[in-house]
């Protein structure tokens, strides 16, 4: 059998970048941008108010008390957008606005709570020290700086921070499109009845939902019976647009195995048995020379682990991010596991963090077809092909799933 490890490498070594597109930033969510991005000019360009409240001269308002208050006559109001030209003098003081320019000759902002609120002339509480809620002319960020280097993934504080010094666009690799179906004719969909020897499909359901939490742009297909003509056609509709393709089921060693059947020598799509469980039938390659395609075990349980070993780091390297599995915890075991002997195996368990310690324990049921155990999990334990078992206690590595 293959192991784990070069199935990997092979998977990666077939990868290519997707090419960078220039979007719109509403759009280029979820993107890696391919170029750093710095700002034009200085964050905040100006100072400003950081309070509703007075612009005042600090000295004016250093004796100001509860009991002993300052009044200074009010000259002007200044709203955030404001373009006019302010100054004011000892004795003056101009009401503004959150985010509006402070005006020439003030060095603080005094907020309207330490105030009567007036408006021709102002009651002020409390003294306010020079510096007092301004924020500063590059403050946040200086003209020059980089604000996002190359390989960032675009969430929602990294679109704001490219609309914050001007960008419309972005050049980013975008998220993968990934076309999702599931293979049998046992399969129905749900909502609909299930009749003798029939299933609902979940594969095809949880497998486009992991495609959009590990980044990509899921898309479910309906599910294909087991007429090869039907699921090659189907196949090869796909590869207009998606970047990368999903099967699952029908790539073991069983006589109506027909994704294997139909793909067998198209394209660079090879089928393997890998030293893992669950997930020992696989099936790899590229149709058209660009897509890559990957056939996974119907086996629910299988199909999802096989997602996050092989497919993820997949898709992270379609964007040009290091292709890393979900994250690695070390964890203490609350109960005994074993494993067989020449197999990567990979337990459904729940893990948690206490006092700064992981603990993790195994799910009571293993089977790859037992989806309850894995809905209830949130980690999966990594057994080593050479581990065959482990002690309540004993550290192991944990793949965190969410």
């Amino acid at each position: 059998m293959k192991p784990v490890d070069e199935h990997l490498a092979d998977i990666l070594g077939a990868i290519r970048e997707l090419p960078p597109l220039e979007l719109a930033l509403p759009e280029s969510y979820g993107g890696v941008l391919v170029e750093p991005v710095t700002a034009p000019v200085d964050l905040p360009p100006f100072d400003n108010s950081a309070m509703d409240g007075y612009a005042v001269l600090a000295a004016d308002v250093a004796a100001a008390t509860e009991t002993s208050p300052v009044t200074l006559s009010v000259v002007g109001d200044i709203a955030a957008g404001d373009q006019g030209a302010y100054g004011i003098a000892t004795g003056l003081c101009a009401r503004i606005m959150t985010g509006a320019p402070l005006p020439g000759g003030a060095d603080a902002i005094v907020p309207v709570e330490w105030t009567d609120g007036g408006t021709a002339k102002v009651t002020i509480r409390r003294s306010a020290a020079p510096g007092h809620y301004i924020r500063r002319a590059g403050e946040d960020v200086t003209a020059g700086q980089t604000v996002l280097p190359a390989g960032t993934r675009l969430g929602p504080a990294q679109i704001g921070m490219l609309a914050a010094v001007g960008r419309a666009r972005a050049l980013v690799r975008p998220r993968p499109r990934v076309a999702v179906l599931s293979t049998g004719s046992e399969l129905v969909e749900p909502g609909r009845p299930v009749g003798p020897g029939q299933i609902w499909d979940s594969n095809s359901f949880a497998l486009t939902a992991a495609v959009t939490e590990a980044g990509g742009v899921g898309f479910r297909q309906g599910t294909v019976g087991d007429d090869p003509r039907q699921v090659l056609a189907t196949i090869e509709d796909q590869l207009a647009y998606a970047d990368l393709i999903i099967t699952s089921g029908g790539v073991s060693m069983g006589a109506r195995d027909v994704v294997k059947e139909v793909l067998s020598g198209v394209g660079t799509m090879r089928f393997e048995k890998v030293a893992m469980r669950p997930g020992k039938p696989q099936g790899f390659g590229l149709l058209d020379d660009r897509v890559p395609v990957f056939t996974l075990p119907g086996n629910p349980v299988s199909a999802y682990v096989s997602f996050q070993v092989f497919v993820r780091p997949a898709l992270r390297a379609l964007q040009g991010l290091p292709p890393a599995p979900p994250r690695t915890v070390r964890a203490r075991l609350t109960a005994p596991i074993t494993s067989p002997a020449g197999l990567r195996h990979y337990l459904r368990a729940a893990v948690s963090l206490d006092e700064g310690e992981y603990t993790v324990t195994p799910a009571g049921a293993q089977g790859s077809h037992q989806v309850f155990a894995l809905a209830s999990s949130n980690a999966l334990i990594v057994v080593p092909e050479d581990v065959t078992e482990r002690a309540a206690g004993d550290p192991v590595d944990v793949l965190e799933l969410s």
